[in-house]
């Protein structure tokens, strides 16, 4: 499931009726009664522009899992003779976890280091011979030939010996076990688990209209139940699969947790706030202070005109919107940083350009950004 976050001013009954009488004809304005239109002031709730950073973001769902997990199995069968690790303890890379009796394969290398000191010897005797021409060529290359093969033999039973032990093959936290001393194992028996939780990764999809600002690099928070609600946990994308699922239209991201809290597991759901884009030093505004108008958007400006204020209708581009705010560029008249605009009204409101104004602050629980 994804969602996105963003909330909104709620806009007046009156904000609406003034896209129609703010974009009416002037000689509409003018066919007001005179008195209703300068005697009275318009009460509304205002705000001040700001400039700050926005940063577009994506929720999705993803899965925690080990930096490293692997399936600890046997790659010679045998009897066990010893275990030599803790359910759930910690081990370290080349640690002997278990121990498969070798008696006979002891037996075969004593054979084959026996062997293979003859054949030594032989070399060096036949190659002592053969420089006093005393002793046939294909002598020497017969014994020559002898010595490899026991070599060859003597270094295949010393590496079948050292398989005999079981080792870690990364530094981990090590599961169950299954078997017992005296059980016979094959390479098909699992012996335990082996999990590196140094790091953890998280799994999760992007939809394809966001992957264009989903990279390697890209940060992320981690948020789950098992952590305090002020705990945050930063991660980083290392992966996006190249392929776009047919099924889901989305693809595959994957991203790393650097120094994880110990109450994160692998199996964990986790909700996955993604940094899609930041825009700085932006100027912004709420987005339930843009009215909307068959001309394009605007914003109801406060301006000080003759010892009053007045309403200015300021057209604007609306860029970046998240959380409730929207990034704003003036593409006619004039907006800066702490200019008041009109963000709610109170009662029923009818605003056009030049409108005497009576501005009250926003009130707390419509504030946004804050």
């Amino acid at each position: 499931m994804f969602t996105t976050r963003a909330s909104s001013v709620p806009v007046s009954v009156a904000l609406l009726m003034a896209m129609a009488v703010g974009c009416s004809k002037s000689h509409e304005v003018a066919s007001l009664p005179a008195s209703s239109a300068a005697a009275q002031k318009q009460v509304v709730e205002v705000i001040p522009v700001k400039r700050q950073d926005l940063i577009e973001t994506l929720t999705v769902v993803g899965s925690m899992a080990a930096n490293e997990s692997a399936e600890i199995r046997p790659e010679i069968a045998g009897l066990v003779r010893e275990i030599l690790f803790a359910e759930g303890g910690a081990v370290k890379k080349g640690q002997v976890l278990l121990k498969i009796d070798d008696e006979e394969l002891r037996s075969q290398f004593a054979q084959v280091e026996a062997r293979y000191q003859l054949a030594e010897l032989n070399v060096a005797r036949s190659d002592s011979l053969g420089d006093m021409r005393s002793i046939p060529q294909s002598e020497i290359d017969r014994l020559h030939s002898e010595f490899a093969v026991s070599k060859a033999e003597r270094a295949l039973l010393r590496t079948r010996l050292e398989k005999m032990a079981v080792k870690a093959p990364f530094d981990g936290i090590v599961g169950s076990r299954v078997i017992s001393p005296g059980d016979y194992v094959t390479a098909s028996s699992a012996i335990t688990t082996l999990d590196d939780l140094s790091r953890m990764k998280v799994d999760f999809q992007v939809p394809e209209r966001f992957l264009g600002k989903v990279n390697k690099g890209t940060t992320f928070l981690v948020r789950a139940r098992a952590l305090d609600a002020d705990t945050e946990v930063r991660g980083e994308v290392y992966f996006v699969s190249s392929i776009i699922d047919r099924n889901t239209r989305s693809s595959e991201v994957k991203g790393l947790l650097h120094d994880p809290p110990a109450v994160l597991k692998p199996g964990m759901f986790a909700n996955i706030e993604l940094v899609l884009d930041v825009r700085r030093n932006a100027l912004t505004v709420p987005e339930g202070s843009i009215l909307i108008s068959p001309t394009g958007s605007q914003v109801i400006a406060v301006r000080d005109q003759g010892g009053e204020k007045v309403a200015e209708f300021v057209p604007v581009e609306i860029g970046l919107r998240t959380r409730g705010l929207a990034e704003v560029t003036p593409t006619g008249g004039a907006l800066a940083e702490n200019d008041s605009i009109v963000a709610s009204g109170v009662g029923a409101l009818i605003l056009y350009p030049g409108a005497r104004l009576e501005p009250r602050p926003l009130r707390a629980e419509f504030r946004v950004g804050d």
